[in-house]
């Protein structure tokens, strides 16, 4: 809780006015919050954007079992190293999950700190996305986290995510994921794949959006499919055009997938 509240306090103390040197002629604030989809657009060389899930809950619920879980001080630091290339360096602070029998009431806890995240993305056609933005992305994950929480291996996998400007005043992305994952029992991998097609349109000081995720898993005791539609929503301050405060709502729309999820975040670049 204390690193939480020392990272709202760094980011709070930056938007009220801390002077950083900054090139007027870098690109667009781009951050990868708060949707599932991958982002087409790279920050420029030398430059450092953090961004941080302050709070992320869910809610799953069907005639057996309640799950409930939440993370909080998911910190993700994206740094340009050419200039159309970044890399990518993350992890949660603080993870939990409750699964409850219904029947009996007995509930089984699993938290910790999140395995560390790794990704570089690469800028195949305009790095700031605009007006057609593609990228490749190449990212996973490092059993580090916590004994409950950590994966039984290295998970990884890529994104090639696509931006489109639609002529209008709403802008159109596509993120295709594939990734190999570790098995339920932890014997060996399997194929994930994942698409993201979302939406979201400037209105003042605030930007809207909608997606619609769906997730199809293959794990060898049991395949999933999940899917949920997502709205977001962005505030951008007027006096800071390098940062931002972001919420998410998503709802599930099938049963293997959470019944609702929520969660606010910062982003800010330096």
């Amino acid at each position: 809780m204390r690193l939480l509240v020392g990272t709202l306090g760094l980011l709070t103390a930056s938007v009220g006015g801390v002077a950083f040197a900054q090139d007027s002629e870098l690109r667009p604030f781009c951050p990868d919050r708060p949707g599932k989809g991958d982002s087409t657009c790279v920050i420029d060389s030398g430059v450092v954007q953090i961004e941080v899930g302050l709070f992320d809950g869910f809610e799953q619920e069907d005639d057996t079992t309640r799950i409930e879980g939440w993370s909080a001080g998911s910190v993700i630091v994206r740094y340009g190293v050419g200039p159309r290339t970044e890399v990518q360096a993350g992890v949660s602070i603080a993870t939990r999950e409750e699964a409850t029998d219904r029947a009996t009431g007995l509930t089984e806890t699993a938290e910790g700190v999140s395995d560390l995240f790794l990704a570089m993305r690469h800028s195949l056609i305009n790095p700031d996305g605009e007006p057609f933005g593609l990228a490749l992305t190449v990212f996973g994950t490092v059993p580090t986290g916590g004994d409950e929480v950590r994966a039984s291996g290295i998970e990884g996998g890529i994104a090639l995510p696509l931006a489109f400007d639609t002529g209008s005043e709403w802008s159109l992305g596509v993120s295709p994921f594939i990734e190999a994952i570790r098995d339920a029992d932890g014997e060996g991998s399997h194929a994930a794949y994942s698409l993201v097609i979302g939406t979201d349109r400037g209105f003042g000081d605030w930007t809207l959006g909608a997606e619609v995720w769906i997730s199809h898993d293959d794990d060898p005791l049991g395949s999933t499919t999940q899917s949920t539609f997502d709205l977001i929503a962005v505030w951008s301050p007027p006096s800071l055009p390098d940062a931002q405060l972001d919420f998410g709502l998503n709802f599930g729309l099938n049963d293997d997938s959470p019944d609702v999820e929520f969660g606010v975040g910062l982003a800010r670049r330096f």
